[in-house]
């Protein structure tokens, strides 16, 4: 996608992510750092910071497909960590654990219309929200919503999909 259409199309998906009754209550949003090919979650971290929310991200263990999530006040409070992924330093950030009023921000390739998702194949987010009690969020190009995909035995459906144009409710 070219640079520009992609910028736009971040700012509409953080406009509609804005919308959300639950995003405007959420105490914590559980957010990711975006690479080049995602969503550019700048907008968010630094929205949700700015309007006194907690932001937390995850740090992910190589050796064990697990992650846990740390809060973070700034991008300087992240260094280079697994996968070369921006992560919340250690010395810097304490743990986070998942309250109710949160919203957790999950990263995918690909959507379907029922929550589904294909990410990066650790399995990393179906793991951690098997047990999260928030809202689930996952944010994505409406380019890259598909009606079904293959699902595995982990996969977990996702409550809310937000795309540059639209949002599908699968609660």
């Amino acid at each position: 996608m070219p640079p520009e259409l992609k910028a736009e199309a971040d700012k509409g998906i953080f406009e509609r992510l804005k919308s959300l009754e639950e995003y405007q209550n959420a105490e914590v949003i559980f957010a990711f750092v975006s690479k080049n090919i995602e969503v550019d979650t700048s907008y968010i971290i630094n929205d949700a910071i700015k309007s006194g929310k907690k932001v937390a991200v995850p740090r992910c263990k190589a050796d064990i497909p697990t992650m846990e999530f740390y809060y973070i006040s700034s991008y300087d409070d992240l260094e280079e960590g697994c996968y070369g992924l921006l992560e919340p330093d250690l010395k810097k950030c304490p743990a986070a654990s998942s309250a109710e009023a949160s919203i957790m921000l999950v990263p995918g390739l690909v959507f379907d219309r029922s929550g589904y998702r294909l990410g990066f194949g650790k399995g990393y987010y179906d793991r951690y929200i098997s047990d999260f009690s928030g809202l689930t969020v996952g944010v994505c190009y409406s380019k890259c919503i598909e009606n079904a995909l293959p699902l595995g035995y982990f996969d977990r459906p996702i409550d809310v999909v937000v795309t540059d144009k639209y949002i599908i409710d699968t609660r």
